[in-house]
């Protein structure tokens, strides 16, 4: 197995986090489900240090022909940094929820308005 990590240091982009979160509902998450070899795919931000990345696990190499890069073309440039490794061991630990497809804030209807105020975390405001 491998896993591929890229990251973007967003702060000299147009771009931010709520953008980005925004163009994964535009379906570039549906584009992964058929890659072949995809364990996993994780998308992830870090409000604190303004970063957006990928973890991406694979049953052995990653293939020649995978779905465009939107945050690259979003972004405007390749990651900030990108590396892959060799999977040593896998584990999975004892778990309630069974399925990971449809989870994290993207499937989840917005709340507010985004905001492009880096380092500003919008309030949840479930009613």
């Amino acid at each position: 197995m491998r896993v591929d990590i890229a990251w973007w240091e967003l702060d000299d982009s147009p771009q931010t986090i709520d953008s980005l979160r925004e163009h994964l509902r535009d379906g570039t998450v549906d584009a992964w489900r058929e890659v072949p070899g995809l364990r996993l795919k994780f998308w992830m931000a870090d409000r604190q240090h303004n970063r957006w990345g990928a973890v991406m696990l694979w049953e052995s190499g990653r293939p020649a022909d995978l779905p465009a890069n939107r945050a690259a073309e979003l972004i405007g440039r390749p990651p900030t940094h990108r590396t892959g490794f060799d999977v040593e061991a896998v584990v999975e630990g004892a778990y309630a929820v069974r399925e990971l497809q449809g989870l994290g804030p993207v499937f989840a209807p917005p709340t507010t308005s985004p905001t492009s105020i880096r380092g500003e975390e919008t309030p949840c405001t479930n009613t």
